[in-house]
């Protein structure tokens, strides 16, 4: 099954595409719908969950979708699968398999995913009802003494043992640790941690045995705290990241699919033009794999109504088109005021040469 692994991982990059994640929890989405007074059921969860999928020419743009224990079990409005449902459109379901941070032991304030009990058997289940790549997230906090090594070391483990087993359950798995945008830290603050963690994940994923080649790396990109007086032009934003990227990862990885972590929708679009523009050696594809930088206009456009799905919808495919073509280096400002745009690879270079 490694060809078959390897073949799946780089179908999730393929050239202008990247990966829609929807795999908040219950909660999680709860909360985002009581924002916009939006009653959260599963019926209405669902219903927005269909009104993502159903978005006509999403797969020009989006290879894979990240799924929730939820989602995969819940069916279209016809009683289709969803995971059939966005196979049969072409775009791969995956499913997110951890089980959410839990405080670490001994340490203060700071927090290690967990998960990894009973795992085998649920990604077998997994497989069976059609997901063909996992997801699992660790946290990582940035503060004066924060992270610990003792931190590090925990999350690096338990994502290298769920990366073998995904393997194990021949399912792609996408390894992400993220490095946390709250907080005052400066952006060489933010590389200097990033480095240390991308050094341990490597690191346990050689002693784990794990498959470089049918692995995707889902960081988030070297940048200063939010709360952070001294803010940086994209251009620094991108070099920084893309340094970092250079000196731990891997060339037998092949792909590289950001997390926005929080950035505003236009701006994690063009940190992600930015990185794809600059010159120098970058043997991984690098593309998106967006929660709330793509789904947050398309909810609010939506909000709840039946008579505003094709908004909804309008605003999804905008957001994945532009986030397509970031991941070629070719975005300009320009895009932002052609909502509607065809979508076709052909308008895409024309909006690059215009």
């Amino acid at each position: 099954m490694t060809h078959d692994l390897e073949s799946a991982a780089a179908t999730l990059v393929t050239d202008g595409k990247g990966i829609l994640a929807v795999d908040e929890t219950v909660p999680t989405l709860t909360r985002r719908f009581d924002t916009l007074e939006i009653e959260s059921t599963e019926q209405s969860r669902r219903s927005y969950r269909e009104m993502l999928f159903t978005t006509a020419g999403l797969a020009e743009f989006i290879s894979g979708v990240i799924l929730q224990d939820e989602t995969i079990r819940q069916r279209s409005g016809d009683g289709v699968p969803f995971a059939e449902f966005l196979v049969a459109r072409g775009i791969m379901p995956g499913i997110k398999v951890d089980t959410g941070a839990r405080a670490l032991a001994g340490s203060r304030d700071e927090n290690v995913t967990e998960g990894l009990d009973g795992l085998r058997d649920r990604l077998s289940e997994y497989h069976s009802m059609g997901a063909r790549f996992a997801k699992w997230r660790a946290v990582i906090r940035i503060a004066d003494a924060l992270p610990s090594h003792a931190c590090v070391s925990a999350n690096a483990h338990a994502l290298a043992r769920y990366a073998a087993l995904c393997q194990e359950q021949d399912l792609v798995p996408i390894v992400e640790p993220e490095v946390l945008m709250d907080g005052t830290h400066t952006i060489q603050r933010c590389e200097e941690v990033t480095d240390a963690v991308l050094h341990g994940v490597f690191h346990a994923l050689f002693e784990q045995g794990v498959a470089l080649e049918s692995v995707l790396l889902k960081p988030s990109m070297v940048i200063a705290g939010k709360e952070c007086l001294h803010r940086l032009p994209e251009q620094e934003v991108a070099t920084a990241t893309l340094r970092c990227l250079r000196r731990h990862v891997p060339a037998a990885v092949p792909g590289i699919v950001f997390l926005s972590g929080g950035q505003e929708d236009r701006l994690a679009t063009a940190h992600l033009d930015a990185i794809n523009r600059l010159p120098g050696a970058k043997p991984w594809k690098i593309t998106f794999s967006y929660g709330r930088a793509l789904q947050d206009p398309a909810l609010e456009a939506w909000h709840g109504r039946e008579e505003n799905l094709k908004a909804g919808q309008q605003a999804l495919y905008h957001r994945a088109r532009c986030n397509g073509v970031a991941s070629l280096g070719t975005y300009t400002d320009a895009m932002e005021a052609d909502p509607v745009g065809s979508g076709s690879l052909a308008r895409r270079h024309q909006w690059h040469d215009d």
